[in-house]
């Protein structure tokens, strides 16, 4: 009997102590001893309030009651903006937003955990100092052409001051360089006047060619209107040539000019009436000048005239001519005794 009882006292026990157990195991030690770490993140163990050891991801242990854990430190790039109110060294102020990237290095996990408190705050700091330094050597337009430099000046900066604290500077963007309202109004004004003048500049400069072009075009049409009248010129001067001579071998020599005047002045008259595109024609102012036209007109169409008769009376009266002259000859012979006989050559 005293058996059973002692066998029953000791499974009481038993079962008791895997009841304690399970509850320690499954209650508040497992947590105690156990716990997770996410992807990308870091928790530090602490024994006594003193740095232990860096629990990276996964599952992870740690003594009960006499160690401690950390909040997880992100491992991820993250970024942080920063606006800086600065002036130029024209003085004038502007907004230069920075937008620096920056990581904690895997394993420099404890120096960025323990050496600042405020590492955002120490970064922005650092960006404030380097932009500004930058700027207020540099001008308004300057800055302009210069926001890559003073991005990788402020990234050299950091990646050096942050490096010892367990911070790793991905990148460093200035995404804009923003005058004051009114200064970019009268920067907009000054390029816009710029864009004028450089568009004034090309039209002339198109309308130079343009009108260069056309008179170079004027003047070689020129030159060949100069040739086609000078060779015009040269061949009514051989044909005037001609006909004084043509006139002159008929026996007309005194009122020759006055013949081939009138008869360009009837070949213009011509071209005029066939050709002319006006509806006036230049006239003698007076009466008397008329008549004298009318005149001159009568009279060269009767020389005219008179020359066609004497050139057809020539023609018709030449295989006669020394028929005619020896018979005279004869005539005076007779009554001249002493006149010696015909000879043609004399």
């Amino acid at each position: 009997m005293g058996l059973l009882e002692g066998l029953g006292t000791a499974l009481v026990v038993f079962v008791i102590f895997i009841i304690v157990i399970a509850v320690l195991l499954f209650g508040g030690l497992r947590t105690s001893i156990f716990f997770t770490v996410r992807t990308q993140e870091a928790v530090i163990v602490e024994r006594f309030g003193r740095f232990k050891k860096v629990c990276e991801a996964g599952l992870n242990t740690k003594m009960p009651f006499i160690e401690t854990t950390t909040k997880p430190i992100s491992l991820r790039v993250q970024q942080l903006e920063v606006n800086i109110e600065t002036k130029t060294q024209d003085n004038v102020f502007v907004m230069v937003p920075v937008a620096v990237q920056y990581v904690v290095s895997q394993h420099s996990v404890r120096e960025a955990y323990y050496s600042l408190a405020n590492p955002e705050e120490q970064i922005r700091s650092y960006v404030f100092d380097t932009v500004r330094s930058a700027l207020s050597t540099l001008t308004l337009d300057s800055a302009f052409e210069s926001k890559d430099d003073i991005a990788y000046s402020v990234e050299q900066r950091l990646s050096e001051s942050m490096a010892r604290y367990g911070f790793r500077i991905v990148n460093t963007l200035v995404t804009d360089i923003s005058p004051d309202s009114r200064v970019r109004d009268s920067m907009n004004s000054i390029n816009a006047a710029q864009r004028d003048r450089e568009a004034a500049q090309a039209l002339a400069e198109a309308d130079k060619i343009k009108l260069v072009t056309q008179a170079e075009a004027e003047a070689e049409s020129k030159r060949l209107q100069g040739v086609g009248i000078a060779a015009q010129r040269k061949a009514i001067a051989t044909g005037i040539a001609e006909q004084y001579e043509l006139l002159r071998e008929v026996g007309i020599e005194d009122t020759a000019e006055q013949l081939l005047l009138m008869t360009q002045y009837f070949d213009t008259m011509q071209d005029v009436a066939r050709n002319g595109r006006s509806n006036v024609l230049l006239l003698p102012n007076n009466p008397g000048q008329l008549g004298n036209l009318s005149e001159e007109i009568r009279t060269t169409l009767l020389q005219v005239n008179a020359v066609r008769e004497a050139n057809e009376d020539a023609e018709k009266r030449a295989p006669r001519t020394r028929k005619e002259v020896r018979q005279k000859w004869e005539n005076y012979s007779d009554d001249l005794p002493d006149l010696p006989p015909y000879n043609p050559e004399s």
